[in-house]
């Protein structure tokens, strides 16, 4: 072995190591940023509107990531899930550790069904219990702090289809 390639083995090693050091000396909560933009979210109650922020998972890999991994969410965040055409669905908690509601929305955005305080890292599925468009995912106790009910309205650009 050359010279040459010896000191380019070595400088991918290095390049390596340092890469796998930047991210984990990186704060746990940069490890834990959203993996996409965030679009606002509205949902309509009979005590008012309500403003979020969230990330909108469309691919199926984006979905089966959801929020996974993740230790913290802000309490005006969420994760809306866009499966692109109304069926029945059903959610899981493997390897999500915040507690979380599950609004389970219709395709006119209309909230069909509410599913409070999920277990974390529970393997346990959450049906939508009728064919929805989507499922946003909120911090547990919101949709009781904020009196969400079924029927209440979602206004965000995923329900003006």
């Amino acid at each position: 072995m050359s010279v040459v390639e010896r000191f380019l083995r070595l400088a991918s090693v290095v390049a390596l190591a340092l890469g796998v050091l930047s991210i984990l000396l990186k704060p746990a909560e940069a490890q834990n940023a959203p993996v996409a933009g965030l679009e606002p979210l509205t949902i309509v109650t009979a005590s008012g509107r309500h403003a979020f922020q969230v990330e909108v998972m469309r691919t199926p890999d984006q979905r089966a990531r959801g929020l996974m991994h993740r230790q913290f969410m802000p309490a005006d965040r969420g994760m809306l899930f866009d499966f692109a055409r109304t069926e029945p669905v059903a959610m899981w908690m493997q390897n999500t550790y915040i507690s979380l509601d599950m609004l389970f929305i219709r395709a006119d955005g209309t909230v069909a069904r509410i599913a409070e305080r999920a277990e974390p890292l529970s393997t346990r599925t959450i049906p939508s219990g009728e064919p929805v468009l989507s499922v946003l995912e909120v911090n547990a106790g919101i949709a009781e702090k904020l009196g969400i009910k079924p029927g209440d309205k979602v206004e965000h650009p995923l329900f003006k289809r």
